[in-house]
């Protein structure tokens, strides 16, 4: 790959070349105000107070985008809430990859309408993935005037100006930028509770499968520099923080721009930083998954075991249609790989059926690859194009009812699969994160082991975020149960 020369910049540098043309700088307390100490989102608000709320959808960088997002609100002056009722600031940050996602926020704009109505002077705003996306503009523009704001995923870190613009100007302010022209490095960021965070290591994807909307509303592959990102990690473990999860539409990809690193040397320098116990990473792409790759695993102790290697199909003629780059055989290879160097790894994928032109004879092919791997999990979707992808462009002629007896018929096969490799961990010792208190239920708490397998055991407030060792009592096809052995104590 043709290395590509993209500037690197400070948030702070970047924004204070902004902020001071306003008079405002950096306070002690981290937040840009003005000589009479009024925070920029007082100045822009009105408010003493002003409060900004979010939403957002889709996958994990999505949700380290909006990290980002919340720590600039956070310098800005905004304090955070959940309730958009005394909200000043509602952001929506969205996903184009699947449609239910899309359809999802695009209802809840909708519903966001009667709220503007009701206190036109909340600001509302919509960015991420759906808004890089030509179409999803022209609907906001014509059916949700409302919405003041609107901006991609390549200008996240130019929040305090698109604020001012959009409460500068009194119509709808789109800002979209086709690639991002540098990397801007150092951004705020507010980390979820815990002690696990996410951590980009490459935005973008050059891949261009034919299904997948990603390089339109990601752009090109971009790496950062490792001595960036190993600046991160050492900073969340001086925080706190013991577990980490490189992320990247294709981390396996890392570094191919930078000439002189790839992800196998990115993934054992970070798994060398001191107070990280765990680090995992996401997503992999099987063609740019390399032997070394997987070594590198092996040799880490702090690696986690967990291999998430989507196939999409066991066909070839389907994967070639795709363009996904590899061949059933090749994916094999891999898979014997991982079995050889970590005989002990979960393996899991994502699996698409009803791909345009895919016959019964393609399919069988997916099942014959799903019972030869035995995956632990895996999951699986009907295919429904996404506007702007070449697939879309297609003739389907996969009616509907077959891709449903096809996703059946996959998930029975894989169902019984995960129940049966669950079932065989029943009386083992395992390390667990235990994570908290369960959604459904608070006398059960959900740790997770380095495999990545959900494990549900008595609620015990003291184990909260905090590694330990639980017996496995009983397995059901998505989880497993047990019982909390030792719970390590705090840092």
């Amino acid at each position: 790959m043709q290395r590509l020369e993209i500037p690197v910049v400070s948030y702070n540098t970047r924004t204070a070349g902004f902020m001071s043309a306003l008079g405002f700088g950096l306070g002690a307390d981290g937040v840009w105000r003005d000589a009479s100490g009024c925070s920029f989102a007082t100045a822009l608000t009105g408010k003493q107070t002003p409060a900004a709320a979010s939403r957002t959808w889709g996958c994990q960088m999505n949700v380290a985008d909006s990290e980002n997002l919340h720590g600039q609100l956070q310098a800005l002056g905004y304090a955070a809430s959940d309730d958009e009722a005394v909200a000043d600031l509602i952001l929506l940050n969205t996903c184009a990859v699947r449609g239910t996602a899309a359809a999802h926020a695009l209802g809840e704009i909708g519903r966001l309408k009667q709220l503007k109505l009701e206190r036109p002077d909340v600001l509302l705003g919509v960015c991420g993935c759906l808004t890089q996306m030509p179409e999803t503009v022209a609907y906001l523009r014509e059916h949700a005037p409302y919405v003041d704001l609107i901006f991609g995923t390549h200008n996240l870190h130019d929040l305090p100006s698109l604020l001012a613009r959009a409460y500068r100007d009194e119509a709808q302010t789109v800002d979209i930028w086709s690639q991002a022209p540098e990397t801007v490095e150092h951004l705020p960021a507010v980390r979820g509770a815990g002690v696990r965070a996410w951590v980009n290591i490459i935005y973008g994807c050059d891949k261009y499968c034919t299904y997948c909307i990603v390089p339109t509303t990601r752009g090109r592959e971009r790496s950062r520099r490792p001595g960036d990102v190993l600046a991160e990690v050492e900073g969340l473990a001086a925080a706190g923080f013991q577990e980490v999860t490189l992320l990247g539409q294709n981390v396996n990809s890392y570094g191919h721009d930078l000439g002189d690193v790839d992800f196998a040397d990115l993934l054992a320098a970070v798994a060398e930083v001191p107070g990280i116990r765990w680090v995992r990473y996401t997503t992999s792409h099987p063609r740019d998954f390399t032997e070394r790759m997987v070594r590198t695993v092996a040799e880490h102790p702090r690696i986690c075991e967990h291999f998430h290697l989507p196939v999409q199909s066991g066909s070839d003629r389907v994967l070639r249609w795709m363009n996904r780059g590899y061949t059933r055989a090749d994916y094999l290879r891999l898979i014997d790989a991982v079995r050889r160097h970590v005989p002990d790894a979960a393996i899991t994928t994502d699996l698409i059926v009803g791909f345009p032109r895919e016959t019964e004879a393609d399919f069988e092919q997916t099942l014959e690859l799903v019972a030869e791997v035995g995956y632990d999990n895996a999951f699986t979707f009907q295919y429904s194009p996404r506007a702007g992808t070449p697939a879309a462009r297609w003739e389907d002629p996969v009616p509907a009812g077959i891709k449903k007896d096809r996703l059946d018929r996959l998930n029975a096969l894989q169902y019984g699969i995960s129940r049966r490799r669950n079932e065989a961990l029943v009386g083992s010792d395992c390390e667990v994160l235990v994570e908290g208190a369960s959604r459904k239920d608070p006398e059960v708490f959900t740790a997770r082991t380095r495999t990545n397998r959900l494990v549900l055991v008595p609620a015990r407030p003291d184990a909260a975020q905090r590694f330990g060792r639980a017996r496995i009592t009983a397995a059901q096809t998505w989880t497993l149960r047990g019982e909390l052995e030792h719970v390590e104590a705090g840092a």
